[in-house]
């Protein structure tokens, strides 16, 4: 079985509740992000510069080594349709510890697919698979069929890896 850590940044707690739903599922390890200097007050002026000039605030995490999973699922809110900044600085921060990810991104609205792209280029590495849920979907409960079958998939995918050869899923190689 593989290890994998679910690491979160979650401002208003809607992505702790995703985290929380995964790990129990799944008994995956969590850890959280947090901010050297929490947001007090200019709140949504701060986000917003933030998100506009992709700026890398100051965190700190006390989790796990992400370089001791398989594989890390990164959870980030999205603001002004970008990837909440604290989760930036832990990707940038992180490089080099973190092999293969998954991206779960949760938004008022629109953007949800901004963060696995910066996510890709942030690592040279592009995420193994990346869904996108909506507060509405949390706060009503909706999301829980489709959060777990993303886990489903992800534990399914870093289980199987190494055991698929490329070649025999070419048509070439069929012919």
């Amino acid at each position: 079985m593989s290890k994998i850590l679910v690491v979160t940044y979650s401002f208003t707690g809607t992505g702790a509740r995703l985290t929380e739903l995964l790990c129990r599922s799944r008994d995956w390890a969590s850890a959280q992000v947090v901010e050297r200097r929490p947001r007090r007050r200019f709140v949504t002026w701060r986000c917003a510069i933030e998100s506009f000039f992709r700026l890398r605030p100051a965190i700190v995490y006390d989790g796990p080594d992400p370089a001791d999973f398989d594989l890390v699922v990164l959870v980030a809110p999205i603001w002004l349709q970008q990837m909440a900044s604290p989760m930036r600085s832990f990707v940038a921060s992180f490089r080099g510890r973190l092999r293969r990810v998954a991206v779960i991104s949760v938004m008022g609205g629109k953007g949800g697919q901004n963060a696995p792209a910066e996510i890709g280029t942030l690592l040279d590495l592009a995420p193994l698979m990346s869904t996108t849920f909506t507060m509405r979907e949390v706060d009503d409960g909706s999301y829980a069929p489709r959060l777990l079958a993303f886990a489903v998939a992800v534990q399914a995918s870093v289980d199987a890896t190494g055991q698929l050869r490329p070649f025999l899923l070419s048509p070439e190689a069929a012919g």
